[in-house]
């Protein structure tokens, strides 16, 4: 059967609930009608920075494959965030404890998921990648939009290329560099080696994730992912969900290509995973949950909130368990956080910085100016981190800093010109747009 001749089948909608009942039945049907006995089957997990009932996804899969195919493999797409230990990955696959309903888990990953491996995306490690095919310039530059013109390999997992069938499994959500994140993304960067991974959020920074975030459309960074995917040689099937943000409840199933997939979740999350305000938000406190373990995934607390935050306000980021910026990303230590325009201005002095360290730097540091004759950078808004990191290291970085010991969320809370985001990094905030012609 043909890519194009797969049905994409999408159960539950904004704001409903999918059972694992309706789950099963979306699963057996989808993969009743494939050629997949005998087959090497990989699924792209999400790590743990994603909200996702993982184990409900994997194990539904699962049932249906293991007995039908001849190798099962599930590659934790990192991108470049740091390799997950086996504690965490036991965590994320819901072996080793109790479930939420009070019952004991599994006490191993083989007795959850019999007969299949679960391995890291290994993105250091040259030897777990292969070079499936390059983009050349002139191609790069047409799908950046005419903001980059350099060739590039693309290079993928090895368990994925070598496998006959690969399934992306995880939710979509508004994201900072390619508009609706999952689908594709899943393959880069999930898997991919980090100059792809670089270039596509280079190309985001050049956009401003201000401008980007909660696209539902082929953004410029969504055409150049999936013109790499599409080098990968393996047949791509997902499964992607929209999760009730906070209670990880499935709101929303899809399985198809991974195109299709996607596009069918993803304009389910951009109608329940963005919340639009009435006025701008003066000064924010994002309490950021603990599956963020460093300020480069936590930074997604300014992300989904910039947008809605009034020119002069504050983002401040409450996360008194994260301890440092980054673990596998030290250079955010070196050059600290700037806007867009900083960099651009003085691109001989960082291109040599991987592009994705440097896109980072803006995300987070959001819209801005800098003046090359004076060499004064001017922020829309101001960022602060309540952490566990010292003030010594937020002056160096460029961001303020609070003690976390002195935050009251209650009291902030209590405040009128203080709005708290209890769970943020998922929830993307918007103004309304008064002047638009109403629709009721």
């Amino acid at each position: 059967m043909s890519d194009a001749s797969i049905p994409c089948t999408l159960v539950g909608g904004p704001h409903e609930h999918v059972s694992a009942e309706a789950l099963d039945v979306l699963v057996a049907g989808s993969l009743a009608g494939l050629d997949l006995d005998g087959k090497r089957v990989c699924l792209v997990v999400p790590d743990g920075t994603r909200s996702c009932p993982l184990p409900l996804l994997v194990g539904t899969l699962h049932r249906h494959l293991h007995e039908r195919v001849a190798e099962l493999t599930a590659v934790i797409a990192l991108g470049t965030h740091s390799y997950m230990e086996p504690d965490e990955i036991d965590r994320l696959f819901g072996v080793g404890g109790t479930a939420p309903d009070g019952s004991p888990q599994p006490a191993t990953l083989a007795d959850a998921y019999p007969g299949m491996r679960v391995v890291n995306h290994e993105w250091a490690d040259p030897a777990q990648l292969v070079q499936v095919g390059r983009i050349e310039a002139d191609r790069i530059h047409e799908l950046s939009g005419g903001r980059l013109r350099r060739g590039a390999d693309i290079v993928i997992n090895r368990h994925v290329v070598e496998a006959d069938v690969s399934i992306v499994v995880g939710p979509v959500f508004p994201h900072e560099v390619v508009g609706i994140s999952g689908g594709n993304k899943y393959f880069i960067p999930g898997v991919a080696s980090q100059e792809f991974i670089d270039m596509t959020h280079w190309v985001g920074a050049l956009i401003t994730s201000y401008d980007i975030i909660g696209t539902t459309g082929i953004t410029p960074v969504r055409a150049m992912i999936d013109e790499g995917s599409a080098l990968i040689p393996t047949q791509r099937l997902a499964l992607c969900c929209v999760v009730e943000s906070g209670t990880g409840e499935l709101e929303a199933a899809a399985f198809g290509t991974t195109q299709d997939a996607w596009a069918a979740t993803a304009q389910i999350a951009a109608q329940t995973h963005v919340t639009y305000v009435d006025e701008p938000f003066r000064r924010v406190l994002a309490v950021m949950p603990t599956r963020y373990e460093d300020i480069w995934t936590a930074a997604k607390g300014f992300y989904k909130t910039e947008p809605a935050v009034a020119d002069g306000g504050e983002v401040v980021i409450y996360a008194p368990h994260i301890t440092e910026v980054s673990e596998t990303h030290p250079e955010i230590y070196e050059i600290g956080y700037h806007c867009r325009d900083y960099f651009v201005a003085q691109w001989e002095a960082f291109e040599h910085i991987h592009w994705g360290v440097l896109a980072h730097s803006t995300h987070m540091r959001g819209q801005g100016t800098y003046d090359a004759a004076t060499g004064q950078e001017r922020a829309r808004i101001g960022v602060t981190l309540a952490t566990a990191i010292p003030r010594e290291t937020c002056e160096r970085i460029g961001v303020g800093y609070r003690d976390p010991a002195d935050i009251d969320v209650d009291a902030w809370r209590a405040e009128p010109d203080v709005t708290v985001i209890d769970n943020a990094g998922e929830i993307l905030f918007r103004v309304r747009d008064t002047s638009a012609p109403s629709t009721s």
